[in-house]
């Protein structure tokens, strides 16, 4: 069964419609999704490529997680569901750190619009290491913690999914 999904008015405000994700995108309607940066006590963020049958940016390195919320998710509940199943990594709501929520507007193609409110939060979780993940095959292609100096390098060389406003809070918050 396909994954139902709460529509948002303009604001971010539910509807109290839900339509299919297959839907939402073709349709461009207004949705909510999640976005956690996992870094660890090294400072390190965990980057996951995103699988090469992805329908889009297939192949690329993004942020630890990120997904849609499902009809009648919290933010939260969201991102601690996106967490184990994309990589097995468990948390509490009390762990996710809240950032930011910005809104994003993307045509990936004629039948696939984005037209999204990202709630985005840092967990920081000293002891998930990597021969501890077990990714979502369908998902994610592996997996690897990074500095933030080669982060940058990443941003700045186009291999890592667009989210700037993110990844200008995520640089601001490790920089502190």
């Amino acid at each position: 069964m396909e994954e139902l999904i709460d529509i948002l008015d303009e604001t971010g405000i539910k509807t109290g419609k839900i339509a299919t994700r297959k839907e939402i995108h073709k349709k461009g309607l207004w949705h909510r999704a999640i976005v956690v940066a996992l870094i660890n006590n090294n400072n390190q963020i965990l980057l996951q490529q995103r699988s090469y049958n992805k329908e889009k940016n297939a192949g690329m390195w993004d942020i630890s997680v990120a997904g849609h919320l499902s009809t009648g998710d919290t933010s939260k509940i969201g991102a601690i569901r996106e967490l184990k199943e994309e990589l097995n990594v468990d948390c509490t709501e009390n762990e996710l750190e809240y950032i930011l929520t910005y809104k994003d507007q993307r045509i990936i193609r004629e039948d696939f619009i984005e037209n999204q409110f990202y709630d985005f939060y840092i967990l920081n979780k000293d002891d998930v290491k990597i021969s501890d993940i077990i990714v979502q095959e369908s998902e994610v292609e592996q997996v690897k913690y990074i500095d933030i100096n080669e982060l940058r390098i990443m941003i700045d060389s186009n291999l890592v999914v667009e989210r700037k406003i993110m990844y200008d809070s995520l640089l601001k918050y490790i920089s502190k």
